[in-house]
């Protein structure tokens, strides 16, 4: 019980900081900002926090987690292998969409992590890959897609959608009208052998 509170409280921090870089950026915003918010001194912070930078990674990984379960959810669905591959990509693009990674104060935040805590953002894609390569496997052991080394196809299935992913290229390809997600989707249900076999 006694860890109970301290975990709370790295919450609270958290929170608090994803709330104020989103507000007023990453850069601007300092820890005694962030122990302001909270009612708290900075030296508090610190007793959780190593570094302003330590605080971003728990922020990513918080990010990073949320679309990690939205995605888990669509894989463990139960429907059709090709039904969750469509829908796991596009609820990838739009748990992204939804994070506001468009937004100019949440793309420097997320510039930082993947200059700063590269391990956080690898973590993350490296769980998202293993994800679309369950589906994948269980799309080529029902005959859905032709067969492939699904350690090799999963990670070029994750690639092929980073222009709808990335944070950086979703914002300077917003003008860019084609493909759009669900073409790009059905692109590659048509690539994995899907649409030949239906």
């Amino acid at each position: 019980m006694r860890d109970r509170p301290q975990s709370d409280t790295r919450e609270r921090i958290i929170t608090a900081a994803d709330r104020l870089f989103r507000e007023i950026g990453y850069q601007k915003t300092t820890v005694a900002d962030i122990a302001r918010t909270l009612g708290m001194s900075p030296a508090n912070v610190y007793r959780f926090f190593s570094s302003k930078k330590a605080i971003n990674e728990a922020v990513t990984a918080r990010c990073t987690a949320e679309i990690r379960m939205r995605l888990e959810a669509v894989a463990a669905s139960g429907r059709p292998a090709a039904e969750r591959m469509r829908a796991l990509l596009l609820t990838a693009h739009q748990s992204v969409l939804e994070l506001g990674v468009t937004d100019a104060k949440m793309q420097e935040m997320i510039a930082v992590a993947m200059a700063e805590s590269w391990g956080v953002i690898r973590a993350h894609i490296e769980e998202v890959d293993a994800i679309i390569t369950r589906v994948l496997r269980d799309g080529v052991a029902s005959g859905e897609f032709v067969p492939s080394d699904p350690e090799v196809t999963g990670p070029c299935i994750r690639a092929a959608m980073m222009r709808f992913c990335h944070p950086g290229l979703l914002t300077q390809c917003h003008d860019i009208p084609r493909p759009t997600v669900e073409q790009q989707a059905d692109f590659i249900l048509s690539a994995l052998g899907h649409h030949a076999r239906s």
